[in-house]
């Protein structure tokens, strides 16, 4: 609309001007020679126009004339740059395909159209990659070096193809330079903190953290939790060689994670070595209502030596009034009650963990059981025979790998916090033995009858057993056949001992 009334206001000015220049008296004079011509104004000035227009006219087609060879030049450059994004757009759909020679295909043509320009280095070093050629994939994220825009991606092609062919000490120089370059970096910030993690070099690992943290690229929350590990593990690695730093490290990492097992048993050791038993007792107690583990357990059962076996057994109950649903309170009553010879405790709690999963752990302490208080060698040979085919008891596990102890890096993937206490990987054959045994010894067995004399065991019900190969038989399984009950002939190594007459469990 603006543009319309512009137009318009200048038609009317032109209109304007000559209607004035035709009323205005007077005449252009021209003289050629000896010849003079007259003109009025108006014609005068239209005449001008008009020659002006044409001398305009011709100079634009000598100048046309004079930049055409540039112009073909420029009209061939605009082609092949066409030419070369089409060539650059197939390659990367052929990349996305997994086409491998359309892709290697459209990156020579890239290159021939459009030269070393960063996405047809890109396209080069992925086709090359598809293709497999580690070395022309380097070659071209080398190139990639020589431009600030592209330096970041280049660094990271090489990164990843070191740590494709295994050279950790390239791809972790890699990774650094690219930090340096790019601090804000997701990928060379989380390689870096595997680097600095898996070299134990905690430090450095936690000031990446906390960089990562200020800069908002890590949520505070998980930075917390990493850090945390990070401090764990480094209390870890000096527990005993400097065990007051040690504390000081695990006391600080409790600050933002209570529950960590690790720092919590590190650092109420240390309390109890310098003698502060309460407030060593408060942290492996708040520990414990969040996970309940065996090394918290014996912490807390030692925490001051020198006490007796009651003392003890008073602080397992303590851990099973905190945590009353947890295995790991009745193990540690258990073993407590076991040290205490309350052997009427101790059998409670571990019927209780037979019955509820009877794991090689459970199984060891009802041998144990049944040969402090009984003597019963048959007894503890049966309870040795079913530890040896439980399942396994929780363990720190981490992509595969199971541990004795917590690390704080996965040594497959270099995750940190990766270990976690679980149950481990189980054989299918220690799953179908546990489910014939809890089928076939699940009822409760009394061998004390009245009168002192033995009770007959009863017959173990015919479960029904799944085949696990075409030489099982439904009438015989082969299972059934190989784990028979274990019931001893003889007493044990006392034979003149008379049987105690009160009831057990012997697979429970």
């Amino acid at each position: 609309m603006i543009r319309l009334v512009l137009f318009l206001a200048l038609l009317l000015a032109a209109a304007f001007g000559f209607a004035t220049l035709a009323d205005l008296p007077g005449h252009v004079v021209i003289a050629v020679g000896d010849t003079e011509y007259r003109l009025s104004l108006i014609v005068a000035g239209v005449g001008f126009l008009l020659v002006f227009f044409v001398a305009m006219a011709i100079w634009t087609a000598f100048r046309l004339l004079f930049r055409l060879p540039s112009l073909i030049g420029l009209a061939s450059r605009m082609r092949r740059h066409t030419r070369g994004q089409q060539a650059v757009a197939r390659g990367l759909v052929a990349i996305g395909t997994g086409n491998q020679r359309l892709a290697q295909r459209a990156a020579e043509d890239a290159q021939k159209l459009l030269g070393d320009e960063p996405l047809v280095l890109l396209l080069k070093a992925q086709s090359a990659q598809l293709a497999g050629d580690t070395r022309n994939a380097e070659t071209a994220f080398r190139a990639m070096l020589d431009r600030e825009e592209t330096a970041s991606l280049g660094l990271r092609g090489l990164y990843i193809e070191a740590e494709r062919r295994g050279d950790g000490a390239a791809a972790r120089l890699f990774a650094q330079e690219a930090l340096q370059r790019a601090p804000d970096a997701p990928w060379a910030r989380e390689a870096m903190l595997a680097f600095r993690a898996g070299a134990s070099e905690w430090r450095e690992a936690i000031a990446i953290v906390d960089q990562g943290v200020s800069r908002r690229q890590i949520d505070r929350a998980e930075g917390k939790a990493t850090r945390a590990l990070l401090l764990a593990a480094a209390a870890q690695d000096i527990a005993e060689s400097n065990p007051d730093q040690a504390g000081d490290l695990a006391a600080e990492a409790l600050r933002s994670a209570p529950g960590l097992i690790v720092a919590a048993e590190i650092h109420a050791r240390r309390l109890s070595a310098k003698g502060d038993f309460s407030k060593a007792a408060r942290v492996i107690e708040t520990a414990w209502k969040e996970n309940p583990h065996p090394d918290l357990a014996e912490a807390y059962l030692n925490i001051r030596h020198g006490d007796s076996a009651l003392d003890r057994l008073k602080r397992a109950r303590t851990l099973a009034r905190i945590a009353p649903e947890a295995r790991e309170s009745r193990f540690a009553l258990a073993r407590a009650a076991l040290d205490a010879r309350e052997f009427g405790a101790a059998r409670e709690a571990l019927d209780a963990l037979v019955l509820q999963k009877p794991t090689a752990r459970a199984c060891l302490l009802m041998a144990e059981l049944e040969e402090v208080e009984n003597g019963n060698q048959g007894l503890v040979r049966a309870w040795l025979a079913r530890a040896s085919r439980a399942p396994r008891d929780p363990a720190w596990v981490a992509d595969g790998i199971v541990s004795n102890s917590w690390r704080a890096v996965s040594p497959v993937t270099g995750k940190i916090g990766a270990f976690e206490w679980k149950d481990p990987p189980q054989a299918l054959e220690t799953h179908l033995r546990a489910r014939i045994d809890a089928d076939r010894f699940g009822p409760v067995l009394d061998v004390a009858a009245p009168g002192g004399e033995e009770a007959a065991m009863p017959e173990a019900p015919e479960a029904p057993v799944p085949a696990i190969g075409p030489e099982a038989k439904p009438e015989q399984p082969a299972e059934e056949a190989a784990f028979q009950p274990m019931i001893p002939d003889d007493p044990g190594p006392h034979p003149d001992k008379p049987r105690p007459k009160r009831g057990f469990r012997l697979f429970g």
